[in-house]
């Protein structure tokens, strides 16, 4: 599995954990500026100024508070961003994964500022994973997916399909405070645009 990973899959995977590395080493300070703290001002003795870098920079950090966050996100990007660079190329492919990124970051701004008075720091490498699901799934519809928990193998378009209802609904009736469903649907729309605009200019090639 580890020899056949794609370049910026691993120098993807190689940041993460050693900025998560770096986030126990300094004791969390890291979250102060380089996590995604709302837009306006701070509301709160914890709370943080929002600044442009954090865009981008949020989605290298991930909770202390367990594992499973970086594990989970850094398995996804394991086990589909490979097949997703060699389709791409990994100039293309980076400049998707960075535009989910960001336009995951912009949709938990707007969320966060329209619905959550309470400022809280959104951190994860979800909003490009989940791009990177919809590719998947956009792509290679019919190769099999086994889930993890219960393992259930089913066809990549309906994994995504499902992950995304799950996200939606998640979102809309559950607790957003703590896991940003709604950056994640930011994600997979913007990976969504940029494919649609791909596409085009794919057709409009004489």
């Amino acid at each position: 599995m580890f020899r056949n990973l794609t370049p910026v899959v691993r120098a993807l995977l190689f940041a993460n954990f050693i900025v998560y590395g770096l986030q126990w080493l300094t004791n969390g300070q890291l979250e102060h500026a380089f996590a995604l703290w709302p837009l306006g001002p701070v509301g709160c003795a914890d709370c943080y100024p929002f600044e442009p870098w954090q865009l981008v920079t949020y989605a290298f950090l991930h909770s202390q508070l367990t594992i499973w966050h970086l594990a989970g996100n850094m398995f996804a990007l394991l086990i589909f961003g490979p097949a997703v660079e060699r389709v791409l190329g990994a100039q293309r492919f980076a400049l998707y994964y960075f535009a989910c990124v960001v336009g995951a970051a912009l949709t938990q701004l707007w969320v966060a500022h329209s619905l959550y008075p309470e400022p809280y720091a959104t951190e994860g490498a979800s909003g490009g994973i989940f791009g990177i699901l919809l590719f998947y799934g956009m792509t290679f519809p019919h190769r099999q997916v086994l889930l993890i928990f219960p393992p259930i193998p089913m066809p990549a378009w309906l994994f995504v399909t499902l992950y995304g209802i799950l996200e939606l609904c998640l979102g809309v009736f559950g607790t957003s405070q703590g896991v940003a469903h709604f950056a994640h649907l930011g994600g997979m729309a913007t990976g969504y645009l940029l494919i649609l605009y791909w596409r085009r200019r794919y057709r409009q090639r004489p």
